[in-house]
């Protein structure tokens, strides 16, 4: 049955034209059929550089609709509108309109993970990769008495902060997934495996943070646990990314760090909507379509390709 989706779902690539972006948080499935992998960096450069007719995006809400702003003339799907993302929403537009005005003399940075109307509000955008970069540039331009709004996500504007020493003002968002592991477990854990390394995600809380051998994006992560020589991992992040971890290093571990509850509150519920039946109906269907007003979509181009600049 797998094996007649995925020959479906090449055959219409092929007729169509089309490429399947896919984030390290998708099912395994998926993203063994993806053309290309990654975190959203990568996948941003991914979009931008593309020729095919047809963008499948297979992740949430917000990384298509970026690839839509990217690529303005070609159409992007994605397997599941519902696949939106808990820190995008936990930023509404009018209610960030309302926190920028209060700091007008600020450089707004925002983290990727949010919708367009927040990134045309915007005049930076970041992803976890490339975030502690992005503000250094900051420095180098503007100086470092420079203030800075960091949105939406306030754990990872904490940790930039404290790697940079820039002062920020951040929107108080968080990311369910990240803000469920517990230390307690993570602890228990490390009891039965004294060697393994804890690497974690900067969206994760600074208490977690401060414990984590290592601390980067979910492709820094991936390639920390290729080089290091340590054989076992405790992976404070969604764990999707195990899949990729295991491909490229089959000889060793990898723990995913366990939520509070007793739950698979460590998997992104948004992210897990996509299936390979649902990316099949959207290349045949070429629905559900993302869609970005003009007008918005021309005010978000600018920070992200500021970005994309910065980044080279």
């Amino acid at each position: 049955m797998i094996n007649d989706v995925v020959s479906e779902i090449n055959r219409l690539k092929k007729e169509k034209n089309a490429v399947i972006l896919a984030h390290y948080y998708q099912e395994e499935d998926i993203q063994d059929i993806a053309d290309y992998i990654g975190d959203s960096l990568d996948l941003a450069r991914r979009a931008q550089e593309t020729t095919a007719d047809i963008i499948v995006f297979a992740g949430v809400h917000f990384m298509a609709e970026g690839a839509k702003i990217l690529n303005p003339s070609r159409k992007v799907l994605i397997p599941d509108m519902r696949a939106g993302c808990s820190l995008s929403d936990s930023c509404p537009p009018e209610a960030f309109k309302k926190f920028r005005e209060k700091y007008k003399d600020h450089f707004v940075v925002s983290y990727i993970n949010c919708s367009a109307a927040i990134k045309a509000q915007s005049d930076l955008i970041c992803t976890s990769s490339n975030a502690e970069k992005m503000i250094h540039r900051i420095k180098k331009e503007f100086g470092a008495d420079q203030k800075i709004i960091f949105g939406p996500d306030r754990n990872l504007a904490a940790w930039v902060s404290k790697q940079t020493g820039m002062t920020m003002v951040s929107w108080p968002g968080t990311c369910i997934v990240h803000e469920t592991f517990s230390e307690r477990k993570i602890a228990e854990i490390k009891v039965n495996h004294p060697k393994a390394l804890l690497i974690a995600h900067p969206e994760c809380e600074a208490s977690l943070l401060a414990k984590a051998d290592f601390i980067g994006s979910t492709s820094a992560m991936l390639t920390f646990t290729i080089e290091n020589p340590a054989t076992e991992f405790i992976v404070a992040t969604e764990e999707g990314i195990l899949h990729q971890m295991k491909k490229r290093s089959p000889g060793k571990t990898f723990i995913p760090a366990p939520p509070n509850q007793n739950c698979a509150c460590n998997e992104c519920p948004f992210m897990k909507l996509n299936t390979l039946e649902k990316i099949y109906d959207c290349l045949k269907n070429e629905t559900p379509e993302i869609q970005v007003d003009p007008t918005l979509a021309a005010q978000a181009l600018k920070p992200l390709t500021r970005m994309l600049e910065w980044s080279k």
